[in-house]
């Protein structure tokens, strides 16, 4: 199935306000080394860019997995695929941390781990880090946990005849939250399944719903959709108390779904610009992005102090185009063979 190069675009955006969010305390850092003044931006809630994410791999379960509905084996096959395309890099990238962490602990901001931890980090399995926060070791795999929780829903709902694998995933996300909402707090790993942003799954599964009805949007309306989800994630960065679990959902999850409304049930058969192109590009790198621009920030955070380099907007601007660089390498030279490679060894 060919992608979507809008929702590619937004993607590459998402993993970008991911990494301007870790960036901004790093240069922090650059600037204090030299008793100069950092002002962070809060322009847009950045780590909205999970939102995003969530509504996007809600509306790509289902619009990936079309010649599974109704299939038999259909399940296992949609666990091979999805397991060979995120464990990999996750995998290699939480390694790659311990193994910093082993070597040089001084780069990292979290304590060591424990066993616990480490063997749940690699099981996509929620734990309490040894910082009492619900964490894996590579703290960036919170999101992957609620990744993992909706792949395992939706193979259930693939063994359940067509008409009732989206309303069942659906509903099931909806009993999570309701029974973490009215009787909680939970013990874990209900607790953390439990929390509101997972619905935001469920948003992204209705709009390729839409899409799969043909529902599309043209010209002036599908810009006054993407501008109102813009809008939206503006206020939600000015306006007080919404980065509460339902708050928050409510302001950056609705912004994330008008987003992917727009770029998922455009007009067919445009071709791109250059631009679009090399954005969407990044957006096939996004998942390499995500998780490799940490440790861009950190080491281009040394580099610049061992150089004397001590001015924040050169650091930002070096970090963010570091990773960036860094994502694209890693996704061709990485992440495409290794997902290849598991997806054969899976039979996937």
């Amino acid at each position: 199935m060919q992608p979507i190069h809008s929702i590619q675009v937004l993607r590459a955006l998402a993993a970008f306000m991911v990494a301007i969010h870790h960036v901004q305390p790093d240069a922090a850092a650059v600037a204090a080394r030299a008793g100069l003044s950092f002002t962070r931006s809060d322009f847009l809630p950045w780590m909205a860019g999970v939102d995003i994410f969530f509504v996007v791999s809600g509306f790509i379960m289902v619009h990936a997995s079309q010649d599974l509905f109704g299939r038999d084996g259909a399940a296992g096959l949609f666990l091979k695929r999805r397991l060979a395309r995120i464990v990999p890099l996750y995998w290699a990238m939480t390694t790659l941390f311990l193994l910093v962490g082993l070597v040089v602990p001084a780069l990292l901001n979290s304590g060591a781990p424990n066993l616990q931890q480490i063997l749940g980090s690699y099981l996509f399995w929620p734990v309490v880090s040894t910082q009492g926060m619900v964490q894996p070791v590579y703290s960036l795999g919170w999101t992957l946990n609620y990744e993992m929780l909706f792949y395992a829903l939706f193979a259930a709902g693939l063994m359940l005849p067509r008409r009732w694998t989206l309303p069942a995933v659906a509903l099931l996300l909806a009993l999570l939250v309701g029974a973490e909402s009215l009787s909680g707090p939970l013990a874990l790993p209900f607790g953390f399944w439990g929390q509101p942003i997972v619905l935001e799954f469920a948003a992204g599964m209705g709009i390729a719903v839409l899409r799969h009805k043909g529902m599309r949007l043209h010209g002036a309306l599908r810009i006054a959709v993407a501008l109102a989800g813009a809008a939206l994630l503006v206020a939600a960065a000015h306006v007080p108390g919404t980065d509460g679990a339902w708050s928050s959902v409510l302001w950056r999850g609705s912004a994330a779904a008008l987003l992917m409304l727009a770029a998922g049930c455009g007009r067919e058969g445009i071709v791109p610009l250059p631009p679009v192109k090399a954005l969407a590009a990044v957006g096939d790198a996004s998942y390499a992005l995500y998780l490799v621009h940490p440790f861009v920030i950190r080491g281009m955070r040394e580099v610049v102090l061992r150089l004397g380099l001590y001015s924040p907007a050169l650091y930002i601007a070096l970090a963010l185009a570091g990773s960036v660089v860094a994502a694209l390498l890693l996704y061709r030279f990485f992440e495409k063979p290794a997902t290849r490679l598991a997806r054969r060894w899976l039979g996937g």
